[in-house]
């Protein structure tokens, strides 16, 4: 997979992200780290290892992923978290339905079969149904997990996409915005495994509501 550079987004990650890429050398990939200036203790903790650092002009979740997949020089760029809830056996079926079965995106999805996760909680089950449901119902999208950033896909057509959110409403910018410029993309099962250490950065409420009215604008929205 010599065409595919990964992507991972870290904040404040100084206990999983060097378990994270100690796991990911057994793969041999192209790894991108986006982190804030100022994340000392993060940036510090992976000093050891090869991966390229890129620091954030800004700051956010969809900033960082924004900034990474901008400068991505390889065919395929793949989402991958640094807090170790992906599994990187999964980043090969992935990368072969985009590679092979010419699909632009490939969700991974918590809620097909043989997915499970161990890091879901009934509050972010719940809002991920409903999210899932309205992508379904506003935009035809025909994925079912679509707050579960493990994406892996085409750079230079998701380069094109424009894509603006710099918080965690870029879960739903990404597949709004393919859908509308008429990707193909397909979700495939996966089992999301307990992160390693951290805590969740995402607020349930205060971002679901975020992502809701994110939601409700790009709709109406060119």
């Amino acid at each position: 997979m010599n065409d595919l550079t990964l992507v991972i987004p870290a904040k404040n990650e100084k206990e999983s992200l060097p378990l994270v890429l100690e796991e990911l050398q057994n793969y041999n990939l192209k790894t991108i780290v986006v982190l804030e200036k100022d994340d000392y203790d993060t940036i510090t903790s992976i000093n050891k290892f090869s991966c390229e650092i890129l620091y954030q002009e800004k700051k956010g979740y969809g900033d960082a992923l924004i900034q990474g997949i901008k400068s991505v020089k390889t065919e395929f760029f793949c989402i991958f978290n640094a807090d170790g809830s992906f599994k990187p056996t999964e980043i090969k079926k992935m990368y072969n339905l985009s590679k092979y079965s010419n699909y632009d995106l490939v969700f991974a999805s918590r809620y097909e079969k043989y997915s499970d996760s161990e890091d879901d909680t009934i509050v972010t089950f719940v809002g991920n149904k409903i999210f899932s449901l309205l992508g379904k119902v506003l935009f035809s999208l025909k994925i079912s997990d679509i707050l579960y950033t493990f994406v892996l896909g085409k750079t230079k057509r998701t380069k094109n996409l424009n894509l603006i959110y710099d918080d965690f409403c870029f879960c739903v910018e990404l597949p709004i915005k393919a859908s509308k410029n008429k990707f193909l993309m397909i979700s495939t099962p996966a089992k999301e495994r307990k992160r390693f250490g951290g805590k969740k950065k995402v607020n349930a409420f205060r971002d679901g509501l975020k992502i809701l009215i994110s939601m409700i604008i790009l709709k109406f929205k060119n």
